[in-house]
């Protein structure tokens, strides 16, 4: 899964922030970056998967529509 450069460094900011007030730890890019990194190889393609699945049963449903007001 690939995520822009630009994005890439809003969520590292906001993890480091995260585990600074969750957590009271302070942690740096490096072990940020790595923790992304797990979140991306772990459940990344799986999000993705569910995004497209779920854009299917969104459009799916319009055609649906489109063809009932067709048979009207």
């Amino acid at each position: 899964m690939d995520i822009s450069e630009e994005y890439k460094k809003i969520l590292l900011q906001k993890i480091i922030v995260f585990f600074s007030e969750e957590f009271g730890e302070d942690i740096g890019q490096i072990r940020a970056h790595d923790i992304l990194g797990f979140f991306i190889d772990n459940i990344g393609k799986d999000m993705y998967n569910n995004g497209v699945e779920d854009s299917y049963k969104y459009m799916n449903d319009r055609i649906e529509d489109i063809l009932a007001l067709q048979k009207l």
